[in-house]
């Protein structure tokens, strides 16, 4: 696995660039606003997702404005098989996710979507994101309630019919279950591996994306 290893020969490397590249995406600032969306209220709120290696979903969220807090963990298994050991297996259903507390007053889950669609990761590769393959991989959403489930609903519902994507969005929805946070190692990873190569190519860029492409919701860490 090419983002298990802090330094990789030229060909992988080589390999790892032209897959990022590769990614059939739109410019973040084409993708629309959410036309269902929840009101902006004071308090605390969590939204849970899967994109990909959860090193750079956390990355490019911790500088979405309105966010406190992420970490990175595993959700869409059971609790005994929440270890990265494990999950790398892609045989336990979990998927890398991150859970994503916020302030809805400043950032609205439908906010979230918008930058989890249009910059975290691409929602028409199936099982699979970048260089990383298996199911625990996969483009989820883990609703926590009917509220989020109608907005996510909606949402890729609104991308599909305004074709927004060359490609189907293959994004899984599926009620929450359960998220376990991963090992400790694992949380803040980006911030702290800023040159390690699979960094640098698969999700540096993507927080360069939020801030060129959807100033607003952009925040400097």
């Amino acid at each position: 696995m090419i983002r298990a290893i802090p330094w990789v020969g030229l060909a992988a490397l080589a390999t790892a660039i032209l897959l990022a590249t590769s990614l059939a995406a739109p410019a973040a600032g084409t993708l629309p606003d959410p036309a269902i969306d929840e009101s902006p209220s004071p308090g605390s709120r969590a939204a849970v997702l899967a994109g990909g290696c959860f090193w750079g979903m956390e990355g490019v969220f911790e500088h979405v404005k309105g966010v406190d807090e992420v970490v990175s963990g595993y959700a869409g298994g059971e609790a005994d098989t929440a270890t990265y050991t494990q999950v790398s297996s892609g045989g336990t259903g979990h998927a890398e996710s991150v859970r994503i507390t916020y302030d809805p007053s400043r950032v609205t889950y439908g906010e979230l979507l918008r930058v989890y669609f249009a910059v975290a990761h691409d929602p028409t590769q199936l099982d699979r994101q970048g260089p990383d393959r298996g199911t625990q991989y996969r483009s989820a959403i883990f609703y926590a309630d009917p509220e989020q489930k109608r907005i996510a609903e909606a949402y890729i519902a609104q991308l599909q019919a305004a074709h927004a994507f060359p490609r189907p969005i293959v994004t899984e929805l599926a009620p929450l279950e359960g998220f376990y946070a991963a090992e400790p190692y694992h949380q803040g990873y980006l911030a702290r591996h800023p040159y390690q190569p699979y960094i640098r190519i698969n999700d540096l860029p993507k927080i360069t994306e939020l801030k060129q492409e959807l100033p607003g919701l952009y925040e400097e860490r």
